[in-house]
């Protein structure tokens, strides 16, 4: 922030005469004021560090005790389309004759310098914006005591991109849920209510069918559930990792395995393992999870064989094993190259063969909880190609 207020526009203020600078200057709310002594005398004087509007992610305007715009950043420019010199000066409700949702002028609700003065500010809100631009407003009221006149008004002001991505992003969250949830539902309703009403005229192997029916469809509900509690703790940051010793050779061929029980060829799978592999300390239940995935969506979405490779990975410029890299590919018809750096996302889906489309983002939040790193690229047969690197890790007590 300029120390003598002559840098003009820069941060939203017009240059003026010594004397003149306002309230702004005065209090030096940004910490202009650095020699200001602590409230507690015993506690160290740590200087303020001066901050120029303009630095500052969020829109910020500032008025002063006649209610006058003294500061107008860039932020705050770019927000509201208005040029700082058209703004300075000005009563602070003409230049910001904001609206709620509701049509009402917010400024005649809040009155900030005539209504009540144990008022402190308002907290974030969606406001209207002239022209009916979204906007999200703040407001505090800088007062030298308790109930006194308003010395200062700082408002900020944020745009509403990033919450309607995020509302977005849960719309469809909650869209997706839905429909995967009514089919297996309505299949358990329908099963259920037919057994329940017409017992006797079934055979025991219809009723067998039908009841093999209702559990596969209760374990797909049970999936869907687990996809979610997932996804809420990796966004929260609260996913666990447990770390305990993983033969991760052992279970990509207990997977392997599951699929030729389940009806694969066992041509189909090549496993290729470069020995030694390094000792990995891993949480095995979530080791499994990304294995399941990336096996399952190349054995449903890939052609030809599946081959999956484990050999040792080492940082650059270290002679050392530092984790095990895992690759699964296949040589199905592989992803676009438009499409590489969305694999990763909520909902993306490489074909219309079902699935949620959070598989992925799962099992990317799952590789970096552990401290690893995962790619997505296209396999020399020409199809699709993951490559995942756990590193060494520690057991859990060391951790």
């Amino acid at each position: 922030m300029p120390q003598n207020g002559t840098r003009g526009t820069r941060a939203g203020r017009a240059a003026e005469p010594p004397g003149a600078r306002g309230p702004l200057d005065a209090a030096g709310p940004l910490g202009a004021d650095a020699s200001r002594a602590p409230a507690d005398p015993a506690a160290p004087v740590v200087p303020a560090v001066p901050v120029d509007p303009d630095d500052l992610p969020d829109g910020l305007l500032v008025a002063d005790a006649n209610g006058r715009v003294v500061c107008f950043n860039a932020a705050a420019a770019r927000i509201t389309a208005l040029r700082p010199a058209d703004v300075l000066g000005r009563p602070v409700e003409q230049v910001l004759p904001l609206e709620d949702l509701e049509g009402r002028r917010w400024w005649t609700l809040t009155r900030p310098y005539t209504g009540l003065a144990i008022r402190s500010g308002h907290p974030e809100r969606n406001l209207l914006l002239p022209g009916g631009r979204e906007v999200l407003v703040a407001a505090r009221y800088v007062r030298d005591r308790p109930t006194g006149p308003v010395l200062r008004l700082v408002v900020t002001l944020r745009g509403t991109e990033a919450r309607r991505r995020t509302e977005r992003s849960h719309a469809e969250l909650i869209a997706t849920v839905a429909h995967e949830l009514r089919s297996p539902l309505t299949s358990v309703k329908g099963f259920t209510a037919t057994l329940l009403a017409k017992w006797e005229r079934f055979t025991d192997d219809q009723k067998k069918l039908m009841l093999e029916t209702v559990d596969a469809d209760a374990d797909r509900v049970t999936r869907l559930i687990a996809e979610l509690l997932d996804i809420s703790r990796i966004d929260s940051g609260r996913l666990e990792v447990r770390r305990q010793p993983v033969d991760i050779a052992a279970a990509v061929r207990r997977h392997v395995e599951g699929h030729v029980a389940a009806g694969q060829s066992a041509d189909r799978f090549r496993v290729r393992v470069s020995r030694p592999l390094p000792a990995l300390w891993a949480d095995p239940d979530k080791v499994d999870q990304v294995l399941a995935n990336l096996l399952e969506n190349a054995v449903r979405h890939g052609d030809g064989t599946v081959t999956i490779d484990l050999a040792p990975s080492s940082a650059p410029r270290e002679h050392r094993s530092t984790g095990t890299a895992v690759t699964v590919s296949d040589e199905g018809p592989g992803i676009p190259e438009e499409s590489m750096s969305r694999v990763f996302t909520r909902f993306w889906r490489g074909s219309k063969r079902g699935g949620t489309g959070l598989g992925l983002y799962i099992v990317k939040g799952i590789v970096e909880a552990h401290g690893g790193t995962i790619a997505v690229g296209r396999a020399p047969g020409g199809g699709a190609e993951f490559r995942f690197i756990l590193p060494v890790g520690a057991p859990a007590y060391l951790v």
